[in-house]
């Protein structure tokens, strides 16, 4: 009993603090003292309209290098010089305000007369948003360079993913507090504003989901529903492989893409050799599915966890703008692997022998039934909240975490080996990952991507949405979806702002299909594919990067021009 009680004490104490990191605002300003008053107060923003953070104002006498009083901007742009005593600063007629930030043009603005003598008064003044230009300098050319070195490592897999991002962030670091020593022009972005760029809500909802995957890994219930397949196929091959590719993308809806084929492959592999068949005919058919299916929700992929959380898309706002278009795009996507495939499975047998079928059916059994059961509860009560949770601003990462903590209570594993299931790796990437791409958008490139981007497509939100699409889906054939997601989405939001019509939030949207699909187009796409190729390179059928481009680009082609369609149907016809 005290030991029940103990364990329930610990998981109260860690879900407290899970939900006071998680859902609890940031200290803001502290009261300002009755006393205080205000003289000016105002905002700063860049060209795009975008609140300047933590840039430095403060007031002089004209043609005097004396600072009267100075304050920071806030996380809204807005700032405001106050002041207790107006005897302390020697205020004369003639003011000038002055902004600085690092990557801006320095800003001095000359007061009015009205307004330097309702200050002098101790008035107080407000002021036009005041709007900074970007500048470029070494540091910008430095940001860049190291983002693009990550990039190059990532691609060409000289360099592990998390030991790439690491690297990026180290040298942007590095950088910044040593190389500024030597040359001030290289400053990037010191260690406090780094992270403030990591977003907590993912790396929490990850680990979550992680916990929760172990949990479930360990029933062998996906081993299960491969075996499943191949009995209700009848030996039927075509359908044997959409009854895998369904499985799959299902699966990967729930769970992540990269998950789903840890699980489906080993199975796979040992059907294909049952049916005398080269296993890439089923493990092709099945990683594009991944990468298509786990679309439909926010915790189907990692670009999809990057979209929701950066523009608070809901659980369900992902599941009902985005499922029928992933439907539209799986039936096509089938079609073409049975089609390409067609020869293959034609050739195959349509028995096994009984060696085989018994040892398919040992590795294909429900080891944990009970621990399956209690997961299933906990999964249902989970759907629920991330469907309704946005309503009281439950976040997904908060229901993850409340999930994954109740769930080991509930079946008391080892917890060791709990948390060691925890892929720290991934959660590494994310964390480097976020502060390379924040580095990109301290110095102004994101911001330069947006202008040319909404140069060419001015407002018209067709032009945009086609873009976004296609542009997302041909540039994750030569760069990994998740970087190119997460340098995106600044883009996506400024777009989202000044094209009439987007405030639907349909270029996110198409972020998501463009950026998780395009993964299909290359073997460096997404992560799911380079998993799948290990496996099967393991089992002595190496999956080259020419032939997933042969077979990966033209379904690449077929399931984003599919999904195009329901896209520009849901949001310009249906609205």
């Amino acid at each position: 009993m005290r030991r029940s009680m103990s364990h329930w004490a610990i998981a109260t104490g860690l879900l407290a603090i899970v939900v006071l990191l998680l859902i609890t605002p940031a200290a803001g300003a502290q009261p300002v003292s009755p006393t205080v008053r205000e003289l000016v107060v105002g905002s700063v923003k860049d060209k795009q309209d975008q609140p300047v953070i933590d840039a430095r104002v403060w007031l002089t006498n004209t043609g005097q290098d004396e600072v009267l009083v100075e304050t920071e901007t806030q996380d809204d742009g807005r700032f405001a010089l106050s002041i207790d005593d107006p005897g302390a600063a020697a205020f004369q007629q003639s003011l000038t305000l002055h902004v600085e930030r690092h990557h801006f043009e320095p800003l001095a603005m000359e007061l009015t007369i009205e307004q330097s003598q309702d200050i002098v008064a101790w008035e107080p003044v407000a002021l036009p948003d005041l709007v900074l230009q970007r500048r470029i300098s070494l540091g910008f050319w430095a940001a860049v360079g190291v983002f693009v070195l990550m990039l190059v490592l990532i691609a060409t897999s000289k360099m592990h993913n998390t030991l790439a991002a690491l690297l990026g962030m180290a040298l942007v670091l590095g950088l910044t507090y040593l190389g500024s020593l030597i040359v001030p022009d290289i400053y990037i972005l010191d260690f406090e504003h780094a992270l403030g760029y990591i977003d907590w809500n993912v790396i929490f909802l990850i680990m979550g989901m992680m916990i929760i995957i172990a949990v479930v890994e360990g029933t062998g219930i996906f081993q299960w529903l491969a075996f499943f397949a191949y009995r209700i196929s009848g030996g039927r091959t075509w359908l044997l492989m959409a009854i895998l590719m369904l499985i799959t993308a299902v699966a990967s809806a729930v769970l992540d893409n990269v998950t789903t084929m840890l699980l489906m492959t080993p199975i796979t592999v040992q059907i294909a050799l049952a049916l005398n068949m080269n296993p890439l005919a089923l493990l092709m058919p099945e990683v594009l599915a991944s990468n298509v299916g786990g679309i439909s929700t926010l915790v189907g992929t990692p670009t999809n966890i990057l979209i929701g959380s950066y523009a608070g898309i809901s659980f369900a706002s992902f599941l009902t703008n985005l499922t029928p278009g992933v439907l539209l795009a799986l039936t096509g996507l089938t079609l073409y692997s049975v089609f390409i495939y067609w020869g293959q499975l034609k050739k195959a047998r349509s028995t096994v022998s009984p060696v085989l079928l018994q040892r398919l059916k040992e590795n294909a059994q429900i080891t944990q039934p009970a621990h399956l059961k209690k997961a299933g509860v906990v999964g249902l009560v989970m759907l629920i909240l991330f469907l309704v949770g946005e309503g009281f601003h439950l976040t997904p990462a908060v229901t993850a975490m409340l999930g994954a903590t109740a769930l080991l209570v509930w079946i008391r594993p080892n917890i060791e080996e709990m948390i060691e299931a925890v892929d720290w790796t991934t959660l590494v990437f994310f964390m480097a990952l976020f502060i390379a791409v924040g580095a990109i958008q301290e110095v102004g490139l994101i911001s330069a991507i947006a202008d040319t981007i909404g140069w060419l497509v001015g407002d018209n939100l067709v032009l945009a949405m086609l873009v976004i699409i296609w542009l997302g889906a041909l540039m994750s054939t030569v760069i990994p979806n998740i970087p190119f997601t997460a340098a995106m989405l600044p883009v996506i939001g400024y777009l989202t702002s000044i094209i009439p019509g987007a405030e639907n939030l349909s270029l996110f949207f198409c972020l998501s299909v463009g950026s998780a699909m395009g993964g299909n187009g290359s073997l460096i796409g997404a992560s799911a594919n380079l998993v799948t190729a290990g496996i099967a390179e393991r089992a002595g059928y190496p999956i080259t990067y020419s032939y997933f481009l042969k077979r990966g680009f033209p379904a690449l082609l077929i399931t984003v021009s599919l999904a195009t369609l329901w896209l520009l149907l849901r949001f310009l016809v249906l609205g």
